[in-house]
């Protein structure tokens, strides 16, 4: 059971990136925020909105080195429609009243599922720019047709890649798909957009479980992809 703060993923100069388990389908929620400024992303309001609001305000407490009043939550992005990765996102985001992010081709599921409609749909191509960071959109068509995966570059040498990846990639493969057609799309978006572009010390984080890096899964893809999953 990770605390009210979070696991501890990276502590650097400028920021933090925090994460915390929620449901019992171990659903990472993961935080970033300026030291700054005190500037707040999160990533999949997945459940138990309680959970985060803690996590959200605790994070701030501990992060947060600037003068004044920190900023706060200022952006929530999901990584795909899924329901067990929005349950949380209408309650935190009309609470804390923040601009809301997914795929494009996940608006309609979101909207669908949760009574809640997306302030602005991604495509794969978008960088945002934040106090101190910029989080950039890779879509990866597979597991759902929107799901996004948000890449935190090491532009300093001061940390790895960080790539947070939804639930199109986990240590040991690719994520679910419903169709062989599904699967290969997700596989080759995965390959050629991620382990294609990104050295091995890049961090993979994803949706569910432990974290891993592309270099611990790079000699599989040929296995990944003779299998089917």
């Amino acid at each position: 059971m990770t605390t009210p703060s979070g696991n501890l993923i990276l502590d650097d100069e400028y920021m933090t990136v925090r994460s915390i388990s929620v449901s019992d389908m171990d659903n990472n929620v993961y935080l970033l925020t300026s030291k700054t400024t005190g500037q707040q992303v999160l990533i999949d309001a997945a459940d138990n909105a309680p959970a985060i609001r803690e996590f959200i305000s605790t994070s701030a407490d501990e992060d947060f080195t600037g003068d004044g009043a920190a900023a706060g939550l200022s952006a929530i992005f999901t990584t795909h429609g899924h329901w067990d990765h929005i349950r949380a996102l209408k309650e935190i985001a009309e609470e804390f009243d923040v601009a809301t992010f997914a795929g494009d081709d996940d608006l309609q599921a979101i909207e669908e599922q949760e009574n809640f409609t997306v302030d602005t749909g991604v495509n794969g191509t978008e960088i945002f720019h934040f106090e101190d960071f910029s989080l950039e959109t890779i879509s990866l068509v597979g597991h759902t047709p929107g799901s996004i995966a948000l890449v935190l570059r090491d532009i300093d040498e001061m940390h790895p890649t960080l790539i947070f990846t939804g639930d199109s990639l986990f240590p040991g493969g690719v994520g679910k798909t419903n169709s062989p057609e599904d699967f290969e799309s997700l596989f080759e978006d995965v390959k050629t957009k991620i382990f294609d572009e990104f050295d091995d010390d890049t961090v993979v984080l994803p949706g569910h479980g432990n974290c891993t890096t592309l270099g611990a899964d790079r000699g599989n893809l040929s296995e990944w992809k003779k299998r089917g999953w």
